[in-house]
């Protein structure tokens, strides 16, 4: 079999030193038009491609890129509104220091572990979405830094960015409930890796995501201090997507007694609700309030604008940057606020105008 062609190889054709060639394709400034259009020839006569980029990038010590980790698909980052918002923050990050950006998806589990130990990064931002776990174990086992975005274990060694769940979803039902409302459901984000539909209380408490758990909690937590029968609250357990939405939607809806007020876990799950109230002319805020939760920027332009519970979505992502080039060897975990923003969304329960 023939070897591969190498710099020297070139160098050699062109006759020149082995560092003039390496100059043509590294720092072709400071080399002469005459020895540079000499030694590109060489390269093209011989089938050199130029320097294996890894190489050099080994050698550095140092890629000057930030690998975006997810168990999802790589659609995540495109679909889901927090995912791209996030995305807006990590690039600004990213942009101001001149970071690249290395997307890190699989649609298996093999497939993941492959594409993290092969990433070519200094350190990995983690959407523990889903299989967050997993994720922190193969990223750890790169022994680079990592910062995990709403990782649902409690784990000191493992540095976190995110908001506080219960606090957040406290303000958003105690909002409803100082509304008058009495009849509450809930689309609640996943509590398992699959499968979505009416869920009880216990199985949300003891979800595997944090997410999922914290803000019920904080629900519930508000509501009770209100007088409302906790145990009396349907909770629709969706996959955060359109589809299960929907499903949640005529779920709660073909009740006998339907409630006025939802609390959607996330602002993707409200805004769905929204579409389809509105589809069944289902008048929101005056029949029905609904709040979110995320604060994303669709929130704000939609039809009614969205009251929800906001995040600093885009300092989540800027901060994540910060953690991963600034890394001192220091494992931080940040809790950052939220922020309860009113809007057309959500009014008096009706009968209390």
């Amino acid at each position: 079999m023939t070897r591969p062609v190498r710099l020297a190889d070139v160098a050699r054709e062109a006759g020149v030193s082995h560092g003039t060639a390496s100059n043509v394709f590294s720092r072709p400034e400071i080399v002469r038009d005459e020895v540079r259009e000499r030694v590109f020839t060489a390269a093209q006569k011989l089938g050199y491609a130029g320097p294996d980029p890894k190489g050099r990038l080994l050698r550095a010590g140092k890629v000057n890129a930030i690998g975006v980790a997810t168990a999802e698909p790589l659609s995540y980052f495109f679909d889901d509104p927090f995912a791209r918002t996030v995305m807006s923050g990590i690039s600004q990050a990213c942009d101001a220091t001149g970071a690249g950006i290395s997307l890190v998806s699989a649609a298996n589990k093999e497939q993941l572990a492959w594409n993290i130990q092969s990433a070519l990064v200094d350190g990995f931002i983690v959407f523990c979405v889903e299989g967050g776990s997993r994720l922190v174990e193969l990223t750890r086992e790169r022994k680079l830094p990592f910062v995990t975005l709403d990782f649902a274990e409690r784990d000191d060694t493992v540095a976190t960015i995110g908001v506080d769940d219960v606090a957040g979803a406290g303000m958003a039902a105690r909002h409803l409930a100082e509304l008058g409302h009495r009849g509450f459901a809930v689309l609640a984000l996943p509590t398992i890796e699959t499968g979505y539909g009416p869920t009880t209380l216990e199985r949300a408490q003891n979800a595997i995501y944090s997410g999922t758990r914290d803000r019920v909690r904080g629900y519930f937590e508000a509501l009770a201090a209100h007088g409302i029968d906790v145990k009396a609250v349907p909770i629709y357990e969706t996959e955060n997507d359109e589809a299960s939405t929907r499903a949640g939607m005529e779920h709660l809806f073909a009740a006998a007694e339907p409630p006025t007020a939802i609390l959607a876990m996330s602002d993707r799950m409200a805004l769905e609700a929204l579409d389809w109230l509105r589809e069944r002319g289902i008048d929101v805020p005056r029949e029905v309030s609904v709040i979110g939760f995320d604060g994303v920027p669709e929130s704000a332009v939609s039809i009614p604008p969205l009251t929800t519970v906001a995040q600093p979505i885009v300092e989540i992502g800027r901060r994540a940057v910060q953690a991963i080039l600034g890394f001192d060897g220091t494992i931080r975990q940040e809790i950052l606020d939220v922020e309860l923003v009113v809007r057309g969304s959500t009014a008096a329960a009706p009968g209390i105008r």
